[in-house]
């Protein structure tokens, strides 16, 4: 297998540095080291976090004479315990002076400022930050606030240049690439990937394909499934290889699949209509095939139309629905359309050491127009409240699925096995369970924003905003049930609102009062 990669990113190194003379090369050596263990770590997450950063944590003593890593963390996933909370607590008291290392500047602002909390309060005196944050609200927003709490902070780059310093910088991009290309350029980052012969064919000319690439080569699909938000293959791909498209051997992560389909010339019965653990969208031409669109609404299936079909339209569409990166496994057709609409950033060829040959059999890439071979593209950096849901949890597949979801590492896999079970087991759940369902989430939000007085101002912060329906920003809530297009997650939060106001206006007036009669009390 020979395996192929070009990757077309942020490149804002500096192309000469200098160590500082305040800094010794062992010292500069052992927090690059940190770094880019960090990102290491960070990477884990891939896949799990989006749309947000991948963050990983290192804290190691501050002894020059000797220094050792004495916690780590990384966010799993949305929802999870951030990485710096996971250090503090797992280096305990010899956070004390140490030196915490992040990868990549964590996210602080007035609804989440527990990162730079915890690193103040546990007594770090030193923080060295592989990149800034790429938002630009965000961005320096942690840095200023851990110095003004006197602690040291060193971005590579800017504070700690050389070599060593450059290439840790670069493991810093690369983790977080998605994120760093959807800021910059206002897309979500592209991978095409295909498995081909040595003469350039992706199938017989019969159509089969089954299997070109070894079992090592699916693995490694399997993995890039599983670090993706979505995977997207076209008409012609359902109706010859009727693909699953699962990331079974790359982790918990589960991306959506889209399939593109201009006609909707589609089989009835396929694997992508099965939604019963992984969600599928068909993306079509408006109007295309009423009938067949009812049929898969009915399944689960959801239909987004466009008035004109093409890659950039729908990486357009995925990026207001908080996407960072996409797979494309698609045929040569589609796979020239994204690159001719310049959405494609990275290849993943898989070549296997076999030669089919027929004049007919498809090629990975389908016509792009080009005459000449100064045409031809060149590659860069080429390498060979869940629970609440279920009855009967005494029934032992109940019972196993309450502890399921109860243990579940992050939100996404809880709502997931909530759904898997929902559709198998339906008489688990209570009859009741959609009228009541908004209660319970109004329930948990009340809750969550009574805890944290963080969040409490956050949504006080708000008094005034309209309420927007039918948002593409929001993926989960802003559709609406059955693509009514009403905001409920919206609408509890403002009613959440309208209650800490009321309340907090009548805390007001009972301490007015309560003055006034100080006031009178002290009258002659």
């Amino acid at each position: 297998m020979v395996y192929a990669a070009v990757a077309v990113g942020p490149s804002n190194l500096p192309s000469a540095l200098i160590c500082r003379a305040t800094s010794s090369s062992s010292s500069l050596a052992f927090d690059a080291t940190c770094i880019k263990r960090a990102a290491h770590l960070a990477d884990k997450s891939a896949g799990f976090t989006a749309p947000h950063p991948n963050f990983g944590c290192v804290i190691a003593t501050a002894d020059a004479e000797e220094r050792s890593v004495v916690g780590e963390g990384y966010l799993y996933a949305q929802g999870t315990s951030p990485p710096e909370v996971q250090a503090v607590q797992a280096s305990g008291d010899r956070c004390r002076a140490a030196t915490a290392y992040l990868n990549l500047e964590p996210s602080h602002c007035l609804g989440d400022q527990t990162a730079v909390s915890a690193l103040i309060q546990a007594g770090i005196s030193r923080v060295v930050i592989g990149i800034r944050h790429p938002l630009h609200h965000l961005r320096g927003k942690a840095i200023r606030a851990l110095r003004s709490e006197g602690l040291l902070v060193d971005v590579l780059g800017e504070d700690l240049q050389c070599k060593t310093i450059e290439e840790a910088v670069e493991s810093c991009l690369l983790v977080n690439a998605p994120l760093l290309y959807r800021t910059a350029c206002g897309v979500p980052f592209s991978v095409l990937k295909y498995a081909m012969t040595l003469d350039g064919k992706i199938a017989a000319s019969s159509g089969h394909a089954s299997w070109i690439s070894s079992k090592k080569s699916r693995n490694r699909v399997f993995e890039l499934r599983g670090r993706s938000d979505a995977v997207i293959v076209g008409g012609n791909t359902v109706r010859q290889d009727n693909p699953r498209l699962t990331a079974r051997h790359g982790g918990g992560h589960v991306p959506q699949r889209i399939v593109m389909s201009t006609s909707l010339d589609l089989p009835e019965t396929a694997y992508l209509w099965d939604v019963t653990e992984v969600p599928t969208m068909v993306a079509t031409q408006r109007g295309a095939r009423r009938s067949f669109q009812k049929f898969l609404a009915s399944k689960g299936v959801e239909v987004v139309e466009f008035e004109i079909l093409n890659p950039k339209v729908v990486m357009d569409y995925l990026y207001d629905r908080g996407c960072l990166s996409i797979l494309w496994e698609c045929g040569g057709t589609l796979a020239a359309s994204a690159i001719s609409h310049g959405v494609i950033h990275k290849v993943h060829a898989f070549v296997a050491p076999k030669i089919i040959g027929g004049k007919n059999a498809p090629s990975p890439v389908g016509e792009l127009g080009m005459v000449e071979m100064s045409q031809a593209l060149e590659l860069n950096d080429v390498d060979f409240e869940q629970a609440h849901k279920f009855v009967r949890v005494d029934d032992p597949v109940g019972k196993n699925c309450f502890e399921d979801i109860k243990n579940a590492k992050s939100p996404e896999e809880a709502a997931r096995l909530g759904r898997k079970m929902q559709r198998q087991c339906p008489d688990l759940v209570r009859s009741d369970w959609e009228s009541i369902k908004i209660n319970v989430m109004y329930r948990a939000l009340k809750c969550k924003f009574s805890t944290y007085s963080n969040l409490t101002s956050m949504l006080l912060s708000t008094a005034g905003s309209v309420l927007v329906e039918a948002s593409p920003h929001d993926l989960f809530w802003g559709g609406g049930r059955d693509g009514e297009g009403l905001n409920y997650l919206g609408r509890l939060l403002m009613q959440l609102r309208s209650e800490f106001l009321a309340a907090s206006s009548s805390e007001t007036n009972e301490t007015t009062c309560g003055l006034e009669e100080n006031e009178v009390q002290k009258l002659p």
